[in-house]
């Protein structure tokens, strides 16, 4: 007779901190998971975003062994729910799961969920298709519903040569140009050595607010809190094998920094700083960037160069394939109504865009 598996919530965050062992080795045995499910990057972000009483981590153990979790929060507002851990700076949302354990770990799992989920929708954002939560969602036996979320842009996992073979032949002898330019301005890039990680992000989010100077951007990437996350976090990442930190040098001057994060299954370019510098000296950033992306693809066995969330014009200069991420709604039937608002919420903010967008059309 198989042993049963039992279950544990962990609400206090020292408990958390003293699970870094055992989650590194679920997160090492589970395919589907993304540097953004991995114990550095997830207790780095409540240390900087966390509220005191809101830890929810739903572990799963088989003996002694973690076979399962589910990193959450809960939220008051505008609904009561569950969420994943991360946040809007984390491009996907995901369960862990030992591939070896796969079925029974999740029933347990999801079990675990609805018992969580009494008064509180379970609102997972951001899952990439093929993750491990929706096999929890597969599973669910009260009300859910299933509703597209972000869009993420997809390029095979191939060197740069054959990613500019892929484009028709007047773009690909442009971006040989380019990257014939970027070697003769005398361009040099490195890896980031684990000990010199600190500094590099550092140098990267200062290169990152100059190159935006007096132009939109992601607010919560000037902020401290932010910063503090990714110092604390990518460091360990680094040494993992979950992240790479590349700078890129002009005239022994570092003009550009690049995180790119790694999975398993992907390569995603997270985050960069480059000096106006580049661009005054006819340097294609985009280019220069995604070349140093693909280099981590090789030999890897990872099958997409994920250029992450958003669906800006540039991007699609290289022919991605659109990628949507899912967003699951898991309830019990007490908490279906707020399964319903929630899609209706959904459903309003969608109408909201499609209206902006038929009024800029109209203004143009």
């Amino acid at each position: 007779m198989k042993p049963t598996l039992t279950t544990e919530l962990v609400t206090d965050e020292r408990d958390f901190a003293e699970l870094a062992p055992a989650w590194g080795r679920l997160y090492g045995r589970c395919a589907t998971a993304t540097p953004f499910q991995s114990h550095a990057w997830l207790h780095s972000w409540w240390l900087s975003y966390g509220r005191r009483g809101r830890l929810r981590l739903l572990l799963v153990r088989d003996g002694g062994e973690l076979v399962a979790a589910a990193p959450l929060t809960a939220v008051r507002r505008p609904l009561p729910a569950l969420v994943p851990l991360g946040g809007s700076i984390s491009d996907y949302g995901d369960v862990l799961v030992d591939d070896e354990r796969g079925g029974r770990a999740l029933d347990a799992l999801t079990a675990g969920l609805a018992g969580a989920a009494r008064t509180a929708l379970v609102d997972f954002r951001e899952v990439r298709p093929g993750s491990a939560v929706e096999q929890v969602y597969e599973r669910w036996h009260g009300p859910r519903r299933r509703v597209n979320d972000s869009v993420c842009l997809e390029l095979p996992a191939l060197p740069m040569e054959d990613l500019v073979a892929r484009l028709p032949s007047a773009k690909a002898q442009r971006v040989r140009a380019k990257l014939r330019k970027l070697a003769a301005l005398g361009v040099e890039r490195r890896a980031v050595r684990p000990e010199e990680v600190d500094p590099a992000l550092r140098r990267l989010l200062e290169l990152h607010r100059l190159q935006w100077r007096e132009r939109k951007v992601t607010g919560e990437h000037l902020r401290s809190r932010f910063c503090e996350h990714l110092v604390r976090s990518v460091g360990p990442m680094v040494r993992a094998g979950d992240a790479v930190v590349t700078e890129f040098r002009l005239d022994d001057d570092v003009v550009a920094v690049d995180l790119t994060l790694l999975s398993r299954r992907l390569a995603g370019g997270y985050l960069y700083g480059a000096h106006p510098r580049l661009r005054e000296s006819k340097a294609d950033v985009a280019v220069m960037l995604l070349d140093a992306c693909a280099e981590h693809t090789r030999g890897e066995g990872r099958a997409a160069l994920s250029l992450l969330r958003g669906n800006e014009p540039y991007k699609h200069h290289w022919r991605p394939e659109p990628v949507v991420n899912q967003r699951l709604l898991l309830a019990r039937r007490r908490t279906a109504p707020l399964l319903s608002a929630a899609v209706c919420d959904v459903a309003a903010r969608r109408r909201g865009k499609e209206l902006l967008l038929r009024l800029e059309e109209r203004r143009e």
